[in-house]
C-alpha cells in the first residue's frame, strides 16, 4: 500500500501550537498546490479518484475525518483527528475523504498543479490503469 502516517512535531510553545511543514522532514515531496476542503455537509464524501502524477499530504487541521485508501487489491481505512498527524498519498491510489466532523478543515498539500487529465474518477478505469502496468 502506498501511504504513510506521519506524527509532526509540534515547536510551539506556552502561547501556542506550531507546525512547520518541510521537505524531506515531513512532507515526502516539492509542494506545487495547497488547498482545504471544508464545510462538508454531513454524509458527503470527497475524493473518489485516483491520480497519475499526483502525491498528497493530507492533514486535518481542525476536526476529524476518515480516509479510505485503495491500491486495487487493498484498503485501508485511516482516520485523521489531530493537527500533528499526516497522511501520505501516492500517485495511483485510489482515495475517497468522508465522515467530516462539524467544522473539520483538512488541508492537502500536493507535488502536482491541478491538471483534470491526471485524475481518473470512475472506479473501473483505475483498475484498468493498474493492469495495464503490470
Amino acid at each position: 500500500m502506498h501511504y504513510k502516517v506521519y506524527d509532526l512535531k509540534d515547536t510551539g510553545d506556552e502561547r501556542g501550537g506550531l507546525i512547520p511543514f518541510e521537505r524531506d522532514v515531513n512532507v515526502p515531496f516539492d509542494v506545487c498546490r495547497a488547498f482545504y476542503i471544508y464545510n462538508t455537509r454531513p454524509g458527503t464524501p470527497r475524493g473518489a479518484h485516483a491520480n497519475r502524477r499526483s502525491q498528497f499530504l493530507l492533514v486535518v487541521i481542525s476536526g476529524s475525518c476518515r480516509v479510505k485508501i485503495d491500491n486495487g487489491t487493498e484498503e485501508v481505512d485511516v482516520a485523521l483527528n489531530r493537527p500533528n498527524q499526516a497522511l501520505w498519498l501516492d500517485k495511483m491510489v485510489w482515495k475517497e475523504m468522508y465522515d467530516f466532523s462539524y467544522n473539520a478543515i483538512l488541508l492537502v498539500l500536493s507535488n502536482e498543479k491541478y491538471q483534470e487529465d491526471e485524475y481518473i474518477r470512475n472506479y473501473d478505469d483505475f483498475t484498468r490503469a493498474l493492469a495495464s502496468k503490470t
